[in-house]
This record gives C-alpha cells, structure tokens and sequence, in this order.
C-alpha cells in the first residue's frame, strides 16, 4: 500500500500522472495535519491567527510489489512543488488483498489499467 499525504492543489496532477503509470483505483481522503513546517501563521481581522493544522489530502492505492518504486517515483514527482508541507509518501506491506466481488486474491484482486478499461 502506498500512501501519499499532499497538497490539495497536487491532487489532480497525481491522479492523472498514476493513471499515465497504469495504476488505477485509489482512495482519496482530506485530512489535516502539519510536519516540519509546525503549522501556518496568518493575520485575521488584523490578529496573528496560527493555524497549526493544515489541508492535506491522503491518497492510498495498492499496487504490486513490481510497481511500488514506480508508483512512489510518480507521486513524488506529480506532487513535488519544491516547498516545505510538500508531503510525504509511505510504503506500507499488505499481507492479503480480496477483491470482494469475485473473491480473488493478492495480485489478482489488485486492478490493473487494462481491467479498469474493460470495466472489470
């Protein structure tokens, strides 16, 4: 499983560069959070105001061992502005994988782009 924590404005350049890769199906969630940055200090109604959780959007998708380094060089790529709060990626083993429809397993349940355009 890889797991991405990005900017918000980084969401459709990953998407569409992970399906340029091959690799379909993902799951998108906002989330919040900070990292080195420790937050964002602006002004509101002429106060300081910090925000010390800031929008992100987690991306998960699994895909087979053969593609990982592929998947993580994609991402980082699509999602790389050059600024601190870019985020992060993880690479995270999966014992077991069922496709619940058809109850396949492992590499099998794990869709490909070709099933994808076939609808499977």
């Amino acid at each position: 499983m890889i797991e991405a924590i990005i900017q918000p404005d980084k969401l459709e350049d990953v998407k569409e560069a992970l399906l340029k890769a091959g690799i379909v199906g993902m799951t998108v969630t906002e989330v919040r959070g900070f990292g080195r940055q420790k937050g964002q200090t602006t002004l509101y109604r002429g106060a300081k105001y910090t925000a010390q959780f800031l929008n992100k959007i987690k991306i998960e998708t699994v895909v087979s061992d053969e593609m990982t380094d592929e998947a993580v060089a994609v991402i980082v790529q699509a999602a790389r502005k050059g600024d601190y709060g870019d985020g992060k990626v993880f690479v995270i083993p999966v014992g077991r994988v069922v496709r619940i429809r058809t109850g396949e397993q492992n590499d099998l349940a794990i869709a490909s782009a070709e099933e994808a355009k076939l609808g499977l």
